[in-house]
């Protein structure tokens, strides 16, 4: 109850403070004075929703791990009760799905989304894209592409409409996750309650993936569907499913060797080991060229996709390696020295170096481990010291540690506040804030403190009941 008082809360907070479209704004009603103080009181709801979620998923984990954890259908009503209010609002914390919606418009029209933005398609959903992203090609792959054209053409010009369609391509990609989470944390020997808490239930799940409606989402769920058909043995169904995934995002592709390992495996009885390697890596490599070849002749997207890989590298992207590149540029720079404007690229192919490196020392220490334990941290590495950075890139090896750390291990413990505190490191509305937002942020937080502790009393004391009352 505590969580669907915050999702209601964030949900109504998000009508004045989310990411709305822009011909959808209470301007010429209000006027500007009065729209900012409407958004700064949608600020205050949306924390303060925000707040109660997230101490309600922190109290709920420390049900699952107590001595009667709930079973995963009821943790499943309680994801749908928390995702019900997010499911029927604007999107929030992003406007990354206007991006989708433009480059699905694009698809439709015949241009070449590899070779320029949403500039390029110009019309009403031009105005929805930041503008930093208007003249980018974009990243994805074809799999995905063709679901944006699918909703394009379905939407035609109706924005809303639109966002709600690719708000169902991303549910999709959820319903699919937690299909198959459960069953592929049992192959781990993972308690599946454990799993869908931490992997399903978080917070930036329901604020990226349910309400932001990234595309996130439909890869992690064909990507945790693959690895729970390669534990079942059904490698060819795995190696499917998971070039599907990284036909959406590029990142899905390290989940292949998952595939190969497994089928290596498999093959051992009746093959040496390095036959049984071989043969595994062919069958994988051939079914991922197959199913490549396959969807790019079927959406007709050309294999652009590759050129664009190097799209997050650009100077629009935040991450740590690039932060740590400006603040050494701008030293060089007040030095005197030449080198300043290498800077940059220079620290974001460390990062990516660092990256490989951790990737190599999850992979070595894999008996330990396990697969998708190594898996996951490998693309934690990746989300964490690429060239970009966002807080919903951190369920790229968030979703497989969920399935496959152990219960009580240090890396949940350490994953599970790293979303809480990404849970606040972006706007509702998708931008950077004013000094007014922070404080009206701040302000529903604090509003939230009172009925936490109150509501954690009154567990408190019900548990001390005698069983007889």
């Amino acid at each position: 109850m505590l969580g669907l008082v915050g999702s209601v809360a964030l949900a109504g907070g998000g009508l004045a403070a989310g990411a709305l479209p822009v011909r959808d704004t209470l301007a010429p009603a209000l006027g500007l004075g009065e729209l900012r103080q409407y958004q700064r009181l949608g600020l205050v709801g949306a924390y303060f929703g925000l707040a109660l979620l997230a101490a309600a998923w922190w109290r709920l984990g420390r049900a699952v791990r107590g001595g009667e954890p709930p079973s995963p259908r009821g943790l499943l009503v309680v994801l749908a009760a928390w995702a019900l209010p997010l499911v029927a609002m604007p999107p929030l914390f992003s406007r990354d799905v206007y991006s989708y919606l433009a480059q699905g418009a694009m698809v439709t029209a015949g241009l070449d989304v590899y070779q320029a933005g949403p500039s390029a398609l110009g019309g009403p959903l031009l105005a929805e894209v930041p503008a930093i992203w208007q003249h980018t090609p974009t990243p994805y792959g074809p799999a995905f592409l063709s679901l944006a054209a699918g909703v394009s053409r379905f939407s035609a010009s109706d924005v809303p409409l639109g966002v709600f369609g690719m708000r169902a391509v991303a549910l999709a990609g959820v319903v699919l996750l937690i299909g198959c989470l459960p069953r592929l944390a049992r192959a781990c020997g993972v308690d599946p309650a454990a799993a869908l808490w931490l992997g399903a239930l978080n917070p930036l799940v329901l604020l990226h993936l349910v309400s932001g409606a990234h595309n996130d989402a439909v890869m992690l769920g064909l990507l945790i569907a693959g690895l729970t058909a390669a534990a079942a043995g059904r490698f060819t169904l795995a190696a499917v499913a998971i070039t599907l995934a990284c036909l959406v995002k590029a990142p899905a592709a390290l989940g292949l060797v998952v595939v190969v390992w497994l089928w290596q495996r498999s093959l051992r009885p009746a093959l040496s080991r390095p036959v049984a390697t071989l043969r595994a890596l062919a069958l994988t490599v051939g079914l991922a060229a197959a199913t490549t070849a396959l969807v790019t002749a079927v959406t007709g997207t050309g294999y652009g996709w590759v050129r664009s890989l190097s799209t997050p590298i650009s100077a629009h992207n935040w991450s740590l390696s690039s932060t740590v590149g400006r603040i050494t540029r701008n030293l060089l720079e007040s030095a005197g020295s030449d080198l300043a404007a290498s800077a940059i690229p220079a620290w974001r192919w460390i990062g990516l170096a660092a990256a490989a490196v951790a990737t190599l020392l999850a992979w070595h220490h894999r008996r330990r481990l396990g697969l998708v334990y190594a898996l996951g941290l490998s693309l934690t590495a990746l989300a964490l010291l690429g060239p970009a950075l966002r807080p919903w890139y951190l369920l790229w090896g968030l979703v497989p540690i969920a399935a496959a750390a152990p219960p009580d291990g240090r890396a949940r413990r350490w994953t599970a506040l790293a979303c809480l505190a990404l849970t606040v490191t972006v706007f509702p509305n998708g931008f950077t804030p004013s000094a007014d937002e922070l404080a009206a942020a701040l302000t529903g937080a604090l509003l939230a403190v009172p009925i936490v502790f109150l509501s954690a009393g009154d567990i408190a004391f019900r548990g001390t009941e005698p069983a007889a009352w």
